[in-house]
């Protein structure tokens, strides 16, 4: 039976999530969300974050008697809320009718229909005649508010800001327009717009968290100080994180334009020797045009060297399609295949890491979470190295003192060595893993300024 509440009419919004559209019908009646949410059996418990926050992006899967309560309380047709909302019959998989008692099932929403994010609290307003938060599906591309200037941030993190302003900042909103060109362009070309963003995206997180260490970066600082209000200085781990996906955005959608682009293609060609297989070189002509086009001429040799990462993977993904030797459909010769340890850090995850390292220094980023994958073995192997002639040297009891002395340095000082080897291997890994140089400075107690010249040294002799 539907409530008698004084029906008042609560369009949907577009994806929104069904949550949402609860908490804004509440709202409208003038009540709290859980007690109109009291209206249907629950199977489980709202969901919250660690700290006992609850979750924006927190959705809810009804039966059909609970969907059919839902249209009669905000007084809208059910199909009209089946095409509004993409969680609309997501529960019948889930849930059995119990005697047509209307019954709901709480779910992470990006475990649902996809991302979700907050949505425009002004464009709420225009559609619906009130300011009221909502939280809708919206995929990475889809963040720029272009009507009021605003960056959506992802609901699924727990922090209180629901936008950023880019007021200051028109080349994102102009690359939010510019990204429906390229969307068209990736289907074109047979490729899958998501994918395409994805990897692009992965390849411009990696260069934001090497930057901290490019001296001639200066557009991103700039950025970053606008959304943070002016000055992101005062808490510049945070503000890193959470201004990451709007400062970067421009140079997302710019790369992935260039990686459609098949004169790129062909320079990517020309550089592995066509014909004539070669390493790809330092100086190569891909690189260098990428940069350029990034407006960043110095950038060309950091991307060409950045061994490991997702550009260089996608390159070699191009030219094994070109020469005709890649194997049966699947990730060596798919270009827009993005290896799991390729993919870019959310802010939910960063933010979660950032929180256990401030509460309990060294516990929230173990190297093994900041080190990227292809770094793990080497280091593992390395350590596993040092440790042999150390599990040897316990026989070591017999013969003369010098001897036995002799051989005990010399096995300790190879272990030593090795050991030194693995621990810069693991700093030049965390450092462009994203962890902050002060950061790494701390967990090994050694200043900043002698710790960037044993990085230095220790990329120089790991070929970086």
């Amino acid at each position: 039976m539907i409530p008698d509440l004084g029906l008042r009419r609560t369009a949907p919004l577009r994806r929104e999530t069904t949550s949402s559209l609860i908490c804004r019908i509440a709202s409208h009646y003038g009540m709290e969300a859980k007690v109109l949410r009291s209206y249907w059996k629950w199977r489980n418990y709202p969901l919250r974050h660690e700290g006992g926050g609850a979750r924006a992006d927190a959705e809810v899967l009804l039966n059909a008697a609970g969907r059919q309560l839902l249209a009669g309380i905000c007084g809208v047709e059910e199909d009209v809320l089946a095409r509004a909302l993409p969680s609309w019959e997501e529960g019948d998989a889930k849930l059995r009718v119990e005697d047509g008692d209307p019954v709901g099932l709480w779910r992470i929403g990006g475990a649902v229909a996809g991302p979700v994010a907050f949505s425009c609290r002004l464009c709420t307003a225009r559609r619906t005649g009130t300011a009221l938060r909502a939280v809708r599906y919206a995929p990475r591309w889809e963040r720029a508010c272009v009507r009021h200037g605003r960056w959506l941030l992802a609901a699924d993190a727990n922090q209180p800001l629901e936008h950023l302003d880019l007021r200051g900042l028109p080349e994102v909103v102009a690359a939010q327009r510019r990204w429906a060109s390229v969307a068209r362009r990736a289907a074109r070309a047979g490729a899958e717009p998501e994918r395409v963003f994805a990897l692009a995206q992965a390849v411009v997180a990696r260069w934001w968290e090497q930057a901290l260490q490019w001296e001639r970066e200066t557009i991103w600082p700039r950025r970053l100080h606008q959304v943070a209000g002016g000055d992101a200085g005062g808490d510049l781990e945070r503000w890193r994180i959470v201004g990451r996906d709007a400062v970067v955005f421009p140079e997302v959608v710019a790369v992935a334009g260039a990686l459609l682009d098949p004169a790129m293609a062909e320079l990517v060609w020309a550089d592995s020797g066509a014909g004539r297989p070669r390493a790809l070189p330092a100086d190569g002509m891909f690189c260098h045009r990428l940069g350029e086009r990034l407006g960043r001429g110095w950038l060309g040799p950091l991307a060409a060297t950045d061994h490991g990462g997702p550009l260089i993977a996608w390159m070699g993904s191009v030219i094994r399609v070109r020469r005709g030797v890649g194997g049966p459909p699947g990730y060596d010769n798919d270009p827009w295949w993005l290896r799991q340890e390729h993919q870019s850090a959310t802010m939910a995850g960063q933010l979660r890491v950032l929180g256990k390292e401030k509460k309990a220094p060294g516990s929230g980023t173990m190297w093994r979470a900041a080190v990227p994958a292809e770094q793990r073995r080497l280091i593992t192997s390395a350590i596993s190295s040092a440790e042999e002639p150390l599990l040897q040297l316990r026989g070591v009891q017999t013969g003369p003192t010098a001897e036995v002395a002799r051989r005990l340095l010399h096995g300790l000082g190879h272990s030593a060595g090795l050991i030194e080897n693995a621990w810069k291997r693991t700093a030049v890994a965390a450092v462009n893993g994203g962890v902050p140089l002060q950061e790494v400075a701390r967990w090994v107690d050694m200043p900043v300024e002698v710790l960037s010249q044993m990085l230095r040294e220790g990329r120089q002799e790991n070929g970086g």
